[in-house]
């Protein structure tokens, strides 16, 4: 269920006999003919589908990451680093305070990576709290699906085309693109990287069937609900 249909009176009520939470974290950047918000949309919208047969809170998705390579895309939005992580490390102290000690955060955005070392580092400070973070569409059973349903599959390419984070009225390319040479993007600057991605895929078809991603997305939900059921210690 989503904290923003809560009052703090329910949530007070809620962590006498659970102390679960999902933190979702997104970001703002561009996915080709996608919405500039498909991590964001997903990581939230799969903590939701998770969560709700447990009746465990979702909180608001952190809609802005680290995403500096995309700057030349207009729409995009990164933070500095210094900055994600004081909020991450802000937010996480104020669930921790409420009472808040096993923390899911599901992440959709591969440039968040540098939260999980703030939570390793963060932990240390915070006995008796349980932190998993989890990088949804590369766990092992999502990532297994996706390779089963087409091994080419990248950012902005057909595996974040859902029913909910394409756009109406926005036609799909029906071409399948070459992988791009990652080593030499990771070594440009964004002018020079939108340069080499060209709409902002980074290899494979652009849209697949709604069954195939349907059959992926449930995956992604069974795998992210079992996180919240299994073992935290």
């Amino acid at each position: 269920m989503k904290i923003s249909d809560m009052n703090w009176m329910q949530v007070e009520a809620y962590l006498q006999d659970d102390d679960r939470c999902i933190l979702p974290l997104g970001s703002t950047e561009q996915h080709a003919y996608l919405s500039l918000s498909v991590d964001s949309i997903l990581a939230e919208r799969l903590a939701l589908d998770a969560a709700q047969p447990l009746g465990v809170p979702v909180f608001p998705v952190q809609p802005y990451g680290l995403t500096p390579y995309f700057m030349a895309y207009p729409g995009t939005v990164t933070l500095r680093a210094q900055t994600y992580l004081s909020l991450i490390r802000d937010v996480l102290d104020s669930l921790a305070r409420h009472g808040f000690k096993r923390i899911l955060i599901v992440n959709g955005h591969g440039g968040n990576s540098p939260a999980l070392a703030l939570c390793d580092e963060w932990l240390m400070d915070h006995a008796g709290v349980r932190i998993k973070f989890h990088n949804w569409w590369n766990a092992p059973q999502v990532w297994a699906k996706v390779l089963a349903t087409d091994p080419l599959a990248s950012h902005a390419s057909w595996m974040e085309n859902f029913p909910w984070t394409r756009l109406a009225d926005v036609a799909m390319p029906q071409t399948q693109k070459p992988r791009v040479d990652g080593a030499l993007l990771r070594q440009l600057d964004p002018a020079a990287a939108r340069q080499l991605l060209g709409d902002g895929n980074f290899a494979g078809y652009y849209q697949r069937s709604d069954a195939d991603m349907l059959d992926i997305w449930q995956t992604a939900i069974a795998e992210t609900r079992q996180l919240l059921m299994s073992d935290w210690a």
